[in-house]
């Protein structure tokens, strides 16, 4: 199909417009984020922790909720979790700033509990509105509590992960959450077979 835009500014000039909608988009969310008392983990909150990373990312990382010292910092995973998910982000060969990465809520839940259903059911429309804008090839859910309130399952996470999941017509691979594998070392190498999975799929290996 002729698109006068592009015959007349060249591919490179759609490419820029589009990252400017996307990046206005990003704000506009994130500004609604910041402002947002729906339930009841705004009331303790320090910080609003949006997630970070490329807008282009081909790879989303989505996780339960921000810890205490994501609600200081405002960034997702910058905790002692935070640190070993950036290593499994190198070994997959790939950068921090290169993908993206989320909560299902995005307040720290009091005593670092597990979010409760209807906080991720108020919450999740603001990262469903993150995947849309990214647009990524492949999502990976870090644990149990991500896995099952991004698809809407109830199931363990030893028994779904290194499966491929679907979410929006995006394929999802869930895997042990950092802090369990802090806990629990011995996982790593299940973890580490399940990004295998995911870098064959986005054609990394």
């Amino acid at each position: 199909m002729f698109n006068f835009y592009e015959f007349v500014y060249g591919i490179n000039w759609l490419i820029s417009q589009d990252c400017k909608k996307n990046n206005n988009s990003i704000v506009l969310l994130k500004e609604s984020v910041l402002s947002c008392v729906k339930c009841r983990l705004a009331e303790n909150r320090t910080n609003v922790v949006f997630g970070e990373g490329s807008l282009h990312a081909k790879l989303m990382f989505i996780g339960e909720g921000p810890g205490a010292e994501e609600d200081i910092q405002g960034r997702p995973f910058v905790g002692r979790a935070g640190k070993l998910l950036d290593k499994m982000i190198l070994a997959m060969g790939l950068t921090r700033d290169a993908v993206y990465i989320a909560n299902i809520v995005k307040c720290r839940p009091p005593d670092n509990r597990a979010p409760f259903r209807d906080e991720a059911e108020l919450c999740k429309p603001y990262l469903i509105e993150q995947i849309n804008m990214i647009k990524p090839e492949l999502i990976i859910c870090l644990g149990s509590i991500a896995t099952n309130y991004l698809l809407n399952v109830n199931v363990s996470i030893t028994k779904v992960r290194g499966s491929q999941q679907e979410f929006q017509g995006i394929p999802v691979i869930p895997t042990y959450h950092p802090a369990y594998l802090l806990r629990n070392p011995g996982k790593k190498g299940e973890a580490w077979d399940d990004l295998k999975k995911a870098m064959a799929f986005l054609h990394l290996l």
